[in-house]
């Protein structure tokens, strides 16, 4: 691959850009109708006629990318699709970092699978610490970067704290690390930010830029494992170079396309709203419960909570068959707890579990 095109390749791991990526069956397919060229079996499943589950699905497949395109407002040479989000964050740190040399840096309290992929990889994870209100700091980051520094991750709203990072922090980071490091921005909640600007849209502007998009939380497909990087089309190569062949199964690529229709986007949008004023409804009842001491706010579907004793809060729910997330392990979380925002019931019974009946009734 050359890296005439995008100065920032010149930052990926040589060996990398210097392999011979490998070629699947499907990728030399073409329009052939006699498929023997995969080792696969020419007859479909039992039971399954019609699902072509014999043959191997198409590693990117087009109309999946073309219309996740649409949705994000980019072109289909900017996506890579994989299994979530998880798939390109490893991707990306497997494609710059090299072991026992290389660092990105994050903002804790934050999302744990990049440092999970940067410490598989070899990768020294450096912290740069929200600062109060649990806000990205670009200064408090970009003092952190040095020459070794690859990838800095930014997640808006931030996991598990709910926080939306304004783009000009985005803007700040991508200017100043241009050609130097790539700001990888994780979107995965962005759908319940209440119409909040895409990073997407400084990707013309600015090529050290990726957005990182699922299907798991609005679209309800976190079974399926559908995940979107959004990146200079450079980069979207490189990570092709040393994904897996197949990564999306043909019915998950199904269920997605059937999820992105125009059925599909209504229902969803519909659904959002609901979420939207479920958040608001907890966010307002939560504080009067025993022992609330913080209701943060949010603009994901979850509502970070510190409580006086959050273990015991934690115990007595799970004992009435009601799970939530503990998030005191992280940073500045001592004593809270992570409640995704579930159904109307599904709320009711978690209020009343908490001693508000009449908020729950």
């Amino acid at each position: 691959m050359s890296t005439t095109g995008l100065k920032l390749l010149e930052r990926a791991r040589p060996e990398i850009l210097a392999m011979q990526p490998y070629s699947s069956a499907r990728m030399e397919a073409g329009h052939a109708t006699v498929m023997l060229n995969a080792n696969e079996s020419p007859w479909a499943p039992i039971g399954d006629d019609d699902a072509e589950l014999n043959r191997y699905p198409d590693p990117q497949p087009a109309a999946l990318c073309a219309r996740l395109a649409e949705l994000y407002g980019v072109s289909a040479k900017q996506l890579l699709v994989g299994r979530g989000s998880d798939e390109a964050i490893d991707l990306l740190v497997r494609a710059f970092c090299r072991e026992g040399s290389d660092t990105i840096v994050i903002s804790p309290p934050t999302f744990g699978m990049y440092a999970v992929a940067a410490r598989t990889q070899g990768a020294a994870v450096i912290e740069a610490p929200l600062s109060a209100g649990f806000s990205v700091d670009a200064d408090a980051v970009l003092a952190k970067v040095t020459g070794s520094t690859k990838l800095v991750f930014v997640c808006t709203p931030n996991n598990p704290t709910g926080a939306l990072v304004p783009m000009a922090t985005v803007e700040r980071l991508a200017t100043a690390l241009r050609d130097r490091a790539l700001v990888v921005v994780d979107e995965a909640y962005l759908e319940f930010a209440g119409g909040a600007t895409s990073a997407t849209t400084l990707l013309a502007k600015y090529d050290n830029i990726a957005v990182l998009r699922t299907l798991s939380k609005a679209y309800a497909l976190a079974g399926a494992r559908v995940g979107t990087l959004i990146a200079h089309a450079d980069i979207v190569a490189l990570l092709r170079r040393i994904q897996t062949p197949y990564p999306i199964p043909a019915l998950c690529a199904d269920a997605a396309l059937a999820a992105l229709s125009p059925q599909g986007i209504a229902q969803t949008r519909e659904r959002i709203a609901v979420l939207l004023s479920e958040r608001e409804r907890l966010s307002r009842a939560l504080p009067s419960a025993a022992g609330v001491l913080a209701v943060y706010p949010s603009s994901a579907n979850f509502l970070c909570v510190r409580f006086a004793d959050a273990q015991k809060t934690y115990r007595s729910l799970l004992a009435l068959g009601i799970i939530v997330r503990d998030v005191g392990r992280y940073p500045g979380l001592a004593d809270c707890l992570r409640i995704t925002i579930g159904t109307p019931q599904e709320n009711a019974t978690l209020l009343g579990a908490l001693g508000l009946q009449e908020a729950a009734a």
